[in-house]
């Protein structure tokens, strides 16, 4: 029979270190949550009167009433929900087809041509920015949707690297077999390799969107006008109209807090899926 060997007094310390710093980070990322959140439900009294680890008093949902009765709040949400789901796709299309070409086909100069596309990810993007601007004024799409669309499909190459990545944990020998059985190469890719990637389609998808639905930069640069607001520039320009009214901002901030939260909740459970598992028969 075999017995259960007693932990030494170092691995306890190091079982309790580990748990330690585990809960420590938990509590850094939550706590600003959760502070939040209470002043959100406070009225501005309680905000001046109590601290702001203490719970609400007397709980109130006109804060976020006041903040769901901005019109500009649904105009950031109309615009950042059409600059996402058009980025997304493009990033998505144009991905997986880069990195399948790249991945599975010889053709002159393709070191060159990877390498420019990594070039292209390592160089900062304020060293490009005025040439940016004028390449978007010059084809008219400043002030527009269609700018900050542009931007988030054409200068991240990120989505690129991940797909890489995944594709070269797929066997070539699934390729060879559904060529074998009369597969063209554009059935491959979508009846096949597209739907394998779709552990890596689903960080893309998170990664892109709190990227594009937390920038700020780009939307208040390219798109300045009341009508072109998204979530961050309406955040920004919310919490200079509410100087002061700490409790209505909190409640601003959780408003354009929940898209993210809710992409990351339906999409986190795709990211591990080992979905290309047993695909190929030996």
């Amino acid at each position: 029979m075999r017995t259960l060997q007693k932990p030494s007094p170092r691995g306890v310390l190091l079982q309790i270190v580990k748990q330690l710093i585990c809960i420590g980070m938990a509590v850094i990322v939550i706590l600003p949550i959760l502070l939040t959140l209470f002043a959100a439900l406070k009225t501005r009294g309680d905000m001046v009167n109590t601290s702001p680890l203490a719970l609400p008093e007397n709980v109130t949902w006109e804060n976020f009433k006041e903040v769901l009765g901005d019109k500009y709040l649904w105009v950031g949400f109309r615009n950042t929900a059409l600059i996402l789901v058009i980025s997304l796709f493009f990033n998505i299309l144009l991905g997986t087809i880069t990195a399948f070409i790249i991945e599975r086909f010889d053709f002159p100069f393709k070191k060159g041509v990877v390498g420019l596309f990594f070039v292209g990810m390592l160089v900062p993007t304020f060293v490009t920015e005025i040439a940016r601007f004028k390449i978007i004024s010059g084809i008219g799409l400043y002030g527009s949707i269609g700018a900050p669309i542009l931007i988030y499909v054409a200068s991240d190459l990120m989505q690129l690297y991940i797909y890489r990545q995944f594709l070269s944990t797929i066997s070539v020998s699934l390729d060879e077999s559904a060529l074998l059985d009369g597969c063209s190469y554009f059935q491959l890719f979508t009846k096949i390799i597209f739907p394998l990637l779709a552990p890596a389609t689903a960080t893309v998808a998170i990664i892109k969107s709190i990227t594009i639905i937390n920038d700020m930069y780009i939307p208040y640069l390219y798109m300045p006008g009341n009508r072109q607001r998204t979530l961050t520039t309406f955040l920004m320009d919310y919490a200079n109209a509410q100087q002061g009214s700490w409790q209505t901002l909190a409640a601003g901030i959780i408003v354009i807090m929940l898209p993210t939260v809710l992409i990351y909740m339906f999409f986190q459970r795709y990211i591990l899926a080992g979905v290309a598992v047993g695909a190929v028969k030996e």
